[in-house]
This record gives C-alpha cells, sequence and structure tokens, in this order.
C-alpha cells in the first residue's frame, strides 16, 4: 500500500490514497526535467519566465479557497491559516516574477587590464526539492520560485502527508504554461529518493526537514558532489530584556509560539526573560495560552511524541507549568515548562508543537549565554526599549535570523535561513535566487589587441 495519504488529523480518518512511482516513472520524470532544462530552461527569455510566474500567482489568488481546504484535510490547520498561507505562497511567486530580471542582471567587474567582465546568472539544470508538511505551499514556493525564474527546473518529493496539495501545486504549473518537466510532483520512496540525488542530471538538493533528514540528504548529495540547501530545525530564542507595554509583548510571543499549533522551524520556542519582568509576563502568558483553542497537530504520532517529550523533561525535574502533557489523539493543549534543569536534555531538543520553555536571567549577557546553549541557529527574537541594547544582542546571537521588538515578520523580500545545525544556504529575497545558480565570468579583450 503506498504510504502517500491525505489522513485527517482531527478525525483520524484517512480520506485519500496516492500509489508510489515505480522505478520507470521516476526514470521518465528525470528524463523530462532534463529536456525541459535544455529546450526551456536555456532559451526562454526572463520576460518569458517572469509572465509565468505571474500567471502561477494569479492562479493561487484564484484557486484560493480550494487550496486551502486541501491543506486544511490534510495536515490540520486552522481555515484561516490555510488561506493565510496560500496567499503568502501566491505573493512569492509575484515577488520573483516582479523582480527577478533585476536580481539576474549580469554584474560588471572593472578589469584592471583591458577590455571588459561581467558575472552573468546562469541556471544549472534540474533540481530535486524534498520538503515538508508544516506549510505545504510556502515551503515549496520559496525553493520553486526563485529557481524557476532562473531556469532551472523542479522535482519535487513532498512529505508523505501531503500528495493533493503536491499534485495541486503540480497542475498549477501546467495550467500556467511551464512546459512539461518544469516543475515535476513525485511521489517516491526515500530509496528512489537517494537514487534521484545520486543522478548526474539533478544538478542541486534543496531539504526543508529535520536535522536528522538534513544530516541524510546532505551526506547523499556530498557524495554525488552536489550543491545543498538545508533548512533544518529550530530552538528560537525569544529574550524579553525590557518593555513599556507588556501586554502588547505577551501578545507578540503568543502569536511567535503558537501559530501553526506550534508547528514552526522558526517558532518562539524559548522564552528567556529578566528577573524583574519574568513573573508577570509568565502570569499573563499563561493566561493567554490556557484561553486558546488549537488546531490538531499534524497527526497522532506526532502529538504522542510530543507527550513523550514532555513526560521525559519533567522527569528530569522541570516543572509542568501549564497543561496536563498528554495528547488527545492529534490535539495537544499548550504546554509550559519551567525550571528545567542545566542537565536536562530537554534544553537541547527541538519541542515541535504548543509547548513553550521558561528561563530566569538576572541580565543581557546571561540573555545570551542561554540563547547560545543549543546546537540550533535558525531565528531569534529580541524585545527591548533600547535600540542599541537591540542591535547589540542581535549581533552576539549565534542565528541567521534576529527580529527586533516583532515575530511573524517572515516576508518575500527578507531572506530565511540559520547556521549551526539549523543549516545553511538562504531562501526568498534577492539572496534566493542565487543558491543554484551558475555565477558565470564572461571576460571579454579589447578588440585588436593580440
Amino acid at each position: 500500500m503506498s504510504h502517500y495519504a491525505v489522513t485527517n488529523p482531527a478525525t483520524g480518518e484517512v480520506e485519500e490514497t496516492f500509489a508510489t512511482y515505480s522505478d520507470e516513472q521516476v526514470e521518465a520524470a528525470l528524463s523530462g526535467a532534463q529536456i525541459a532544462f535544455e529546450q526551456w530552461g536555456r532559451t526562454s527569455s526572463k520576460a518569458e519566465r517572469s509572465a509565468l510566474l505571474r500567471r502561477v500567482a494569479d492562479l493561487y489568488e484564484e484557486r484560493k479557497e480550494e487550496l486551502a481546504d486541501i491543506i486544511h484535510h490534510e495536515m490540520g490547520k486552522l481555515p484561516e491559516e490555510c488561506l493565510a498561507e496560500v496567499e503568502f505562497s501566491g505573493a512569492i511567486y509575484r515577488y520573483y516574477a516582479d523582480n527577478g530580471e533585476f536580481f539576474l542582471e549580469d554584474a560588471p567587474i572593472q578589469r584592471e587590464a583591458e577590455g571588459s567582465a561581467v558575472i552573468r546568472k546562469l541556471p544549472i539544470g534540474p533540481l530535486f526539492g524534498v520538503m515538508p508538511w508544516n506549510y505545504p505551499y510556502y515551503q515549496v514556493a520559496r525553493f520553486a520560485a526563485p529557481n524557476l525564474m532562473l531556469g532551472n527546473t523542479i522535482l519535487l518529493k513532498h512529505a508523505s502527508l501531503c500528495p493533493k496539495s503536491s499534485a495541486a501545486m503540480e497542475r498549477i504549473f501546467l495550467d500556467a504554461g511551464f512546459p512539461n518537466g518544469a516543475f515535476t510532483n513525485l511521489y517516491i520512496t526515500n530509496e528512489q529518493s537517494a537514487a534521484v540525488i545520486a543522478d548526474h542530471r539533478v544538478r542541486g538538493v534543496s531539504l526543508t526537514g529535520s536535522e536528522r533528514a538534513g544530516v541524510a540528504i546532505a551526506s547523499e548529495a556530498g557524495a554525488a558532489l552536489k550543491k545543498v540547501v538545508c533548512e533544518l530545525g529550530g530552538s528560537d530564542p525569544f529574550i524579553l530584556l525590557s518593555t513599556d507595554d507588556m501586554d502588547a509583548t505577551v501578545a507578540a510571543a503568543i502569536g511567535g509560539r503558537y501559530e501553526n499549533c506550534g508547528q514552526i522551524c522558526n517558532g518562539a520556542k524559548r522564552f528567556i526573560v529578566v528577573d524583574s519582568l519574568y513573573d508577570e509576563f509568565l502570569s499573563k502568558f499563561a493566561e493567554a495560552s490556557e484561553n486558546l483553542e488549537l488546531a490538531p497537530l499534524c497527526s497522532k504520532a506526532a502529538a504522542e511524541h510530543l507527550a513523550e517529550q514532555v513526560r521525559e523533561a519533567v522527569e528530569s525535574g522541570a516543572t509542568l507549568a501549564l497543561g496536563d502533557g498528554v495528547n488527545d489523539g492529534a490535539y495537544f493543549r499548550p504546554a509550559i515548562l519551567t525550571d528545567i534543569p542545566e542537565e536536562s536534555s530537554a534544553r537541547y531538543e527541538e519541542f515541535f508543537g504548543p509547548v513553550a520553555q521558561f528561563y530566569r536571567v538576572k541580565d543581557e549577557a546571561e540573555a545570551v549565554k542561554v540563547a547560545n546553549d543549543t546546537v540550533y541557529g535558525l531565528g531569534s527574537y529580541v524585545f527591548t526599549i533600547d535600540p542599541a541594547q537591540g542591535e547589540r544582542v542581535a549581533d552576539a546571537l549565534e542565528t541567521g535570523m534576529t527580529y527586533i521588538n516583532e515575530v511573524g515578520a517572515d516576508s518575500c523580500e527578507l531572506p530565511f535561513g540559520g547556521v549551526k545545525n539549523s543549516g545553511y544556504g538562504r531562501e526568498l529575497g534577492a539572496l534566493g535566487i542565487n543558491e543554484f545558480v551558475n555565477l558565470k565570468l564572461i571576460s571579454t579583450s579589447t578588440p585588436g589587441r593580440f
């Protein structure tokens, strides 16, 4: 039986299944991606690619209700969050349609010798994307939009929870006018995925997923000399040093922790608060958390894993300050852990769901020390009324992104990515189009020089 299925986490019902591709189908997809690259990726103009991406954005808008309903059933996200994700994904395609030609302009080099030289941004070929379930459209858009604008072609292995949304995306690209093979959805096994990565026609690999998946995919790609972009897990700190509006700060913290039921790589997960504000902040955060009505997690298995993490944290000496830490099927009520001992493994794990960790610190220096005491380095949040302090702490944090006095600020033009075990490479913004690119030097001598 196929492991690609729509299983509604709210009911546990398997609503639809999809057959895993045969090796012959995988070979056809690889061949199609290469043909599309040779016939279209090398010859289409930037203006043509921009127009096609703009049509993709239009189709996301036209089909947003249908697309939102698909992922509501696939992974349980609240309907309003589903719709917001579809709209943001469409905006990403439109962003690269509007700005891609500018991003791909030649970069002149001032030569010391006579003549001219430029760096020209050219595509490299078919790319393989391995994408997660928590943002089925958005994660793909971050990868696909800049690379299709560049002229690369896309092979997608989506999460097994998301077979219907991945098929819907493939249909959008075809309906927008992209040639067959420019964007291909694959229902494949991990073994077939390894074969795709090793195939000589695939020139790059992008993964958004767990740290464990990153190690496996990056190892396979490295063995085949393929460029890799990895956006992996995170245990992002939310540092509160001062505030002139505690209620607004708490509201930001609630949004940062519970968006998508806490299933977000760069969500605020560890709340590091100076002693003078700790008790008030924790009290108000707990009160607001208790009143939330959350969607289910993506699956019963995910909720059971989160419950096990909470149980182990309590057994190691942490205090469960809110919630019972027990799942009800795929549902999990908000939980807060405090007084987590330094030797507890909970301090160093990613809790992918509605669990918040709280740490009391005496000052800025201790806050930075606690924040950096992790293998992860994706995002971070600093709340302070002192602008100089905000900049200083941002510089000291070992993360790829720091947001000062804001959460949920992800936007098309802002690069996304981390350091340490949170991965490497950048998506979105001007940087997102520069990962899988041939930065080709074209140097021209003055005529008649020789």
